[in-house]
């Protein structure tokens, strides 16, 4: 039963895809790159063939051509274990499986021009609006610039979110898939963390985009879906959360922790530093348990108004846990621990960068839906 009163049940069964395994495979992997990512900014190519193999871009893509239809649970925990090796793996994994969600709500055309070649096409998605669309025969054309679209270096797709000029009342919000080619990338991303994402600028210039290549962002937001009945198709934005974005930073944190306690030998190991790292593991496993429990509310398909703004409240909360966490840890290291080569400085960082992201802050929605359940309605 959660602080509010409601009981998280059971989540659907849902047969197991065998991403579990692949993810624990490519963790191993990923963590043998993960210094080499770090200085290059960029995933090598074992890497990135590595998540398409594992099943990420497949996840959520409908079972008719040839996806898994995996649940929220799997995923998450894949995504953690991935983390463990290289944050910036995970991430990349993560937002491959979540694009191709997000495109479930393309028309049934779009969905053959994704999918009906692989599986395991890969989608980058720029979630922002921003840019504009204005109508032409048979779709729109499409102007804009989208910063800070992670993997979109290696992506076959990329999807992004543009206001449709004319008509009365507010620009309808759209969102526009366009393949490869047909956009520029400016890279952009010099953050001093999480930088093998490849999280860069999408820049495009007046490209035609096909009705079948575009769906409303309300559908996106509410779950709607009028094309699939896939239950992850039908989900609404709000439940997801920050589910996306915090499942690699579980990872990262589980990561930093073996990697300080691997630190700690010797005249470093006293009472001190083992009280430290004990109060690190705490938060950790809070956090883990947090979001585990958001994906039992998807797999639940629990989409009240109160375990969506407690999903918020997770992530947010298990962000900021988990950044209290890797900072103990490198305390607990001490100067070693923030040496070039060790991997500890290298999680910190990521921790400290993943966290920083619109979706894991509590003003974004947390604080005002979910104080309002937790103290009701303003006024």
């Amino acid at each position: 039963m959660s602080v509010d009163g409601s009981v998280i049940d059971a989540p659907v069964a849902v047969a197991a895809t065998g991403l579990l395994p692949a993810a624990g495979e490519l963790s191993t992997l990923a963590a043998r790159h993960a210094a080499d990512a770090d200085a290059t900014r960029s995933l090598s190519h074992e890497v990135v063939d590595a998540i398409r193999a594992a099943g990420f871009a497949r996840h959520f893509v409908a079972a008719r051509f040839g996806g898994t239809e995996g649940s929220f649970d799997e995923l998450t925990r894949a995504v953690v274990s991935v983390g463990e090796g290289c944050a910036a793996s995970a991430w990349c994994a993560s937002l491959a499986a979540y694009s191709a969600r997000f495109a479930s709500h393309l028309p049934d055309e779009g969905h053959q021009a994704l999918w009906g070649g692989s599986p395991d096409t890969v989608v980058a998605t720029g979630l922002m609006p921003a840019g504009r669309a204005r109508p032409a025969d048979g779709g729109w054309l499409v102007t804009g610039q989208w910063a800070y679209v992670s993997g979109v270096d290696f992506a076959d797709w990329v999807m992004v979110c543009a206001a449709v000029a004319g008509g009365e009342g507010p620009p309808q919000l759209r969102f526009f898939t366009l393949p490869r080619g047909a956009y520029t990338v400016r890279e952009s991303w010099d953050s001093v963390g999480m930088r093998a994402t490849g999280s860069h600028t999408v820049v495009v210039e007046d490209v035609f985009v096909p009705r079948h290549l575009s769906f409303d962002r309300a559908d996106m937001l509410t779950g709607r879906n009028a094309v699939s009945d896939v239950p992850a198709h039908n989900v609404p934005f709000q439940a997801v959360g920050g589910l996306t974005f915090i499942a690699p930073v579980v990872g990262a944190a589980i990561g930093a922790l073996a990697a300080c306690a691997g630190s700690i030998t010797g005249r470093r190991r006293n009472q001190t530093a083992e009280l430290t790292v004990v109060r690190a593991s705490g938060r950790i496993d809070a956090a883990r348990h947090l979001v585990a429990e958001n994906a039992a509310v998807l797999d639940g398909r629990l989409f009240t108004p109160e375990h969506m703004a407690r999903n918020e409240r997770n992530a947010t909360f298990a962000a900021e846990t988990l950044r209290e966490a890797a900072a103990l840890l490198v305390g607990a290291a001490g100067t070693g621990g923030l040496g070039e080569g060790h991997a500890l400085q290298r999680f910190w960082r990521d921790i400290t960068s993943a966290t920083s992201h619109v979706a894991l802050q509590y003003d974004t929605a947390a604080r005002k839906n979910y104080s309002a359940v937790l103290l009701g309605p303003e006024g």
